[in-house]
């Protein structure tokens, strides 16, 4: 197995080269896991997409090549200039908002469809919380789902 295939940096490099993106990577431990940084004059944006998806799509494809090599390879997590985890704080923010309302008034609060990953942190950031709950629903004419907090009274 050649290190293209073992190291995380070299392997993103070498793709993004290949589309055309100058870039430097600088490579993190951010929370137990792993973060490669891209760093661009002017692609940022390109490479964070609409909604951060392109962003999504390539550390999903990135991670599915090192696990074709290592099925015990570790997970990378991508980021562009610090925009992955200021949407992340974003999230929890708004997780917190919506729990405080529900607390609040006792209403269901229903949030906007969102991706995995945008869902995954909404439902870790209100899990230990006593008095909520959260449900992912389907939405009809899309792949995301929304989320429903509601009291657990």
């Amino acid at each position: 197995m050649s290190t293209t295939a073992q190291d995380p940096k070299i392997l993103l490099e070498s793709l993004l080269n290949k589309l055309g993106y100058q870039v430097t990577i600088e490579e993190k431990i951010t929370e137990g896991s792993k973060v490669l940084d891209l760093k661009t004059a002017d692609d940022s944006e390109r490479l964070i997409g609409r909604k951060g998806q392109t962003l999504l799509d390539l550390q999903y494809i990135i991670n599915r090549m090192l696990f074709q090599h290592n099925e015990n390879a570790e997970k990378v997590q991508l980021d562009v200039g610090g925009y992955r985890f200021s949407e992340d704080d974003k999230l929890v923010d708004k997780a917190k908002k919506a729990a405080e309302q529900v607390r609040r008034w006792g209403d269901i609060v229903e949030l906007e469809p969102m991706n995995s990953y945008a869902r995954r942190i909404i439902h870790n950031t209100l899990k230990d919380d006593p008095d909520i709950e959260t449900q992912s629903v389907e939405v009809d004419g899309t792949h995301d789902k929304a989320i429903i907090l509601r009291s657990k009274n």
